[in-house]
């Protein structure tokens, strides 16, 4: 039997109207014939000319991008970026939206996962509906927060830095990025050849004058003589194996948070928005109450951010376990929080570890898992633990909604949620809920 050749429909282009914001930076609009498209670079309302750009006749759905607006909606504003748009940067995704409009869309996105995930109005889930800029992020339209922190360029074929194009390997080569904070611009990465290397993360800490760029060579280059234009640690990925090696400078860069420094080595994780860290400790802290004297377990606990804040407000008497799978990360952590004795840091994976730790019991818990969530086993094992308080740190609402429908059936209720607008224009969004048993 002969199987029917599959027919592509990239490059067809549908007329539509936009409907509602989806999660991952699209709209969704649907055809005269029915079929479904997500569209970018599109807003709730307006009619566009839709590109498609993945699909074919078989396909669920269609990926598109709106090539030409035929009705603009009035939170649209031009791209202040020039490498915003159909077939460019894929790093931001609401530069074409007022800020204010940028938020609402992320709040509807949260409020849809809730709903879907959870079953969860706002109302039950105790958020009063908003995302929330951070200090100094509230800015006029066309103006831009430079908030990223760290940067991943990708280098094309002829040795220039660039971002991705979405869902792409290909390179949109740049002159500089508007979301980049002043400490990664100033380094110049853009305006010299990367001849020989795969990637280049640049690296401008919080709360101190660090700086580090870490190279990831083709197979078998040469490491470049790295000149740029302020001093700048240099750490290259080792093809063989993926481990970093120092070149040159300090293998960490120290970042300030709740008034402690924090080492962070080999480009390890650490929050991107320069204001993200504080205001995600002072959202945890103020969510859980901390009393003197308590245990509590920081989960995914990265250098020990929220481990050390616990531990301060903990007091003598008070205890903290962190867990981390990441083995410099854990070095780290124990470096961090050398000076409280009763915290205590395991490496492994959470699912692992926790179980052989052999606690029955806890009063407070902070989790901080990474995009795809804790998942169903863990979440269980942690309601079993009867903590007073939890405070989940989600940079996903998805997978943030899964795990609070586990912890419904764990017998935990959410008391408090909040989201904060620490990517501005992209669709990614920070929340910290926190959950309590139900009497």
């Amino acid at each position: 039997m002969q199987n029917t050749p599959v027919s592509s429909l990239v490059g067809e282009e549908y007329e539509v109207e936009v409907g509602p914001v989806a999660h991952g930076g699209h709209c969704i609009a649907r055809t005269e014939e029915g079929r479904v498209l997500f569209v970018r670079h599109a807003l709730p309302g307006e009619r566009v000319r839709a590109r498609v750009t993945e699909g074919e006749e078989t396909s669920r759905f269609l990926r598109a991008d709106a090539v030409e607006i035929l009705q603009a909606s009035k939170d649209r504003i031009e791209a202040p970026c020039p490498f915003a748009g159909p077939g460019k940067c894929g790093g931001c995704d609401w530069q074409h939206a007022k800020p204010g409009a940028q938020r609402r869309l992320k709040a509807e996105v949260i409020a849809e996962q809730l709903k879907r995930l959870a079953g969860l109005t706002p109302e039950e889930a105790g958020w009063d509906g908003t995302v929330v800029p951070a200090e100094g992020d509230k800015l006029p339209a066309g103006e831009v927060p430079q908030w990223r922190t760290r940067v991943q360029y990708a280098v094309d074929a002829e040795g220039r830095a660039g971002l991705r194009k979405h869902r792409s390997h290909d390179v949109q080569v740049i002159d500089h990025c508007m979301i980049a904070a002043q400490g990664v611009s100033e380094l110049g990465i853009e305006a010299r050849s990367w001849e020989g290397m795969a990637s280049i993360e640049a690296i401008a800490a919080t709360g101190s004058q660090d700086r580090q760029v870490v190279l990831t060579p083709r197979p078998g280059a040469q490491l470049p003589i790295v000149e740029l234009d302020k001093p700048v640690s240099i750490l290259r990925v080792h093809e063989r194996d993926g481990s970093l090696h120092r070149v040159h400078g300090r293998p960490f860069v120290r970042e300030r948070a709740d008034d402690r420094t924090y080492r962070v080595g080999n480009g390890g994780f650490w929050q991107v928005h320069p204001k993200a860290a504080d205001t995600l400790v002072r959202a945890v802290m103020q969510g859980l109450l901390p009393r003197k004297g308590e245990t509590a377990l920081d989960l995914y606990c990265g250098v020990g951010l929220f481990a050390g804040a616990l531990a301060d407000r903990l007091g003598d008497q008070g205890a903290v376990l962190g867990i981390e799978s990441g083995k410099r990360a854990v070095e780290d952590a124990r470096h961090n929080l050398a000076d409280f004795p009763r915290v205590r840091i395991e490496q492994g994976k959470v699912e692992s570890v926790l179980p052989r730790t052999g606690i029955t019991d806890v009063d407070l818990i902070v989790l901080d898992p990474p995009r795809a969530g804790a998942g169903k086993q863990t979440v269980h094992h942690l309601a079993a633990l009867g903590a007073r308080r939890i405070a989940y740190v989600a940079c996903d609402p998805a997978a943030l909604a899964r795990d609070l429908a586990y912890f419904r059936q764990g017998g935990y209720r959410v008391r408090t949620l909040r989201a904060f607008d620490l990517f501005p224009m992209t669709h990614h969004v920070e929340c910290v809920a926190i959950l309590e048993p139900v009497k």
